[in-house]
């Protein structure tokens, strides 16, 4: 499932109601009077098919990888949320939020305030809270991310800013397992 939020698809916008005959009674425009119809809009487009609508939607949320992706459009506002059971956010305006997901790519006129636990962060904008990023931290020349920092690896352009808490501590189950028979794992704090 994608939602994009202020962003348009090659859809143009329509009234709720268009494509359906406004002269009809509304409870008869489902199919609500008898329980052997099927529900369906009336005066469909020529061409309409169900089966169409819902390969195109499915097609639609789906990113690269095949899993769910939420874009977050330029001059859009979203606070207070928590994000749940989203393979990709993508930010182009400004989210402040708790998730939980796969990947975060913000845009470099992006930024995101709150925490977030991930796998993969590609970061053009701004990132401003807690970040826990399990594998791959990428920090590119426009993007600046500040707060406590744990990440797996790490890659910033040259340009790139990392500031606040940082350290390097996430790691794979061996990993984890060789590093606790040592030492504590490194910490390291750096300043723009």
């Amino acid at each position: 499932m994608a939602l994009h939020f202020g962003k348009r698809e090659s859809e143009q916008a329509k009234p709720l109601n268009s494509g359906l005959n406004s002269g009809v009674n509304p409870q008869q425009r489902y199919g609500a009077g008898s329980s052997n119809n099927v529900a369906q809009p009336l005066n469909a487009p020529s061409g309409y098919t169900p089966e169409a609508s819902t390969a195109s939607k499915s097609a639609a949320g789906q990113t690269n990888e095949g899993g769910s992706k939420l874009t977050v459009g330029p001059n859009i506002k979203l606070k207070g949320v928590e994000i749940t059971d989203c393979d990709t956010l993508v930010v182009e305006g400004l989210v402040e939020a708790t998730m939980d997901s796969r990947v975060i790519q913000i845009a470099e006129q992006g930024a995101f305030k709150g925490s977030a636990e991930i796998d993969i962060a590609e970061i053009h904008g701004v990132f401003d809270g807690n970040l826990t990023v399990r594998q791959k931290l990428v920090i590119y020349a426009s993007g600046k991310v500040t707060g406590k920092i744990r990440y797996g690896k790490v890659v910033i352009e040259e340009g790139g800013q990392l500031s606040g808490d940082i350290e390097c501590s996430v790691a794979t189950s061996a990993t984890k397992s060789a590093s606790s028979a040592t030492s504590s794992k490194p910490s390291m704090a750096l300043a723009a």
